[in-house]
């Protein structure tokens, strides 16, 4: 228990379900992560009367008294209030006491969500094991911390389009480190997964929690792609012209303005076409539409790279989403096969019922 450095209520909330009742917001904050319980009073009292009966005495500090009417219909925020306030008060104190004994009670470490195992079991960046209610905190951790790297993926992007290449590489560097963070908790995340197996986690539950998992291997892996295929100005280039140039002869020859037979070169689709004089080309001379022409181009330019990277994207959906159709063909092939095992195991039952009537 001595990794956890802090504790704190900040807040609480109302719920409904099953029936209506406030919980309270706990933020518990360790030597390399935090995260948070919410739990409502009845489960402090719980706590407090295992405890005292596990300890053979009272803790350090009592809890705030239950009011003889309901706190939740009389939505007293000033008596909620007081009662988070003494909440946190009673769980400081067991962690500051300096008698370890209740601190270091199974029930108390499990109310807090902290893994099973050795004390400095969050130290090291990683959880050796896990209880059922902090496997599902770590999930949503990584989650957020998933969402964290998309969110520098998008600024890397956002960067490059105005043309900022060392904010753009940054943001990609940062998306990377944390990426390599996220891959090796992931890696604990699953051992800790099949240890709760073991330990007795039913089999509906226990492949909820696999497909959790896969999902997140999968978004990790579609995060792998997006930071390792970075624009290419994340890699110090310059401008879109510059990234993807023309060959010379090809931008020479739209340049030209007569052909090598002396005829004027025009636009052909079926027909030459008279050029037509526009608002943006009437005030310009020869030079100013050469260089009219030349910015068009480099705005193409930039288009085509854009639509490239969107359609990179698109190429990684696809493939994910064929991934995907795979595994959903042989999820649906297993149960045809069970169908048909099924059906066949009804008619040889049906013809002994007809043996015997």
């Amino acid at each position: 228990m001595s990794a956890i450095q802090a504790i704190h209520i900040r807040g609480y909330e109302e719920r409904i379900e099953p029936k209506a009742h406030i919980v309270y917001r706990i933020e518990i904050q360790a030597s390399v992560r935090s995260w948070q319980m919410w739990r409502r009073y009845s489960e402090f009292v719980d706590l407090h009367l295992e405890l005292t009966k596990s300890a053979g005495s009272l803790p350090p500090a009592e809890l705030p008294p239950k009011n003889s009417f309901s706190l939740f219909r009389s939505r007293s925020p000033a008596l909620l209030e007081e009662r988070r306030a003494g909440l946190e008060h009673y769980l400081r104190a067991i962690l500051s006491a300096r008698d370890d004994r209740w601190r270091e009670n199974l029930a108390f470490r499990d109310f807090l969500g902290v893994p099973v195992g050795k004390q400095n079991g969050m130290e090291g960046g990683a959880i050796s094991q896990f209880t059922s209610s902090s496997w599902l905190d770590e999930h949503q951790d990584l989650l957020a911390r998933v969402r964290d790297i998309r969110a520098d993926i998008n600024k890397r992007d956002a960067l490059s389009d105005h043309g900022d290449i060392s904010a753009s590489h940054q943001a990609n560097v940062q998306a990377k480190k944390k990426l390599a963070g996220v891959l090796t908790r992931v890696g604990v995340f699953e051992d800790g997964l099949r240890t709760l197996g073991l330990s007795g986690m039913s089999e509906g539950e226990l492949q909820r929690r696999t497909d959790m998992v896969a999902r997140l291997r999968d978004d990790c892996e579609k995060l792998a792609k997006m930071v390792t295929v970075a624009r290419m100005t994340s890699r110090g280039l310059g401008s879109s012209a510059e990234r993807n140039p023309a060959a010379s002869s090809d931008r020479a020859a739209l340049l030209e303005t007569t052909s090598r037979t002396g005829q004027p070169v025009t636009r052909v689709f079926g027909a030459a076409a008279k050029p037509q004089e526009t608002e943006q080309t009437r005030p310009l001379d020869d030079h100013g539409l050469v260089q009219l022409q030349n910015t068009q181009m480099v705005q193409q330019d930039e288009q085509l790279a854009q639509l490239s990277t969107i359609l990179q994207r698109q190429k990684h959906l696809g493939v994910a989403i064929g991934h995907e159709i795979a595994e959903q063909n042989e999820e649906l092939d297993g149960l045809t096969m069970d169908v048909d095992r099924v059906g066949r195991k009804l008619g040889t039952a049906k013809k002994q019922l007809n043996r015997l009537g």
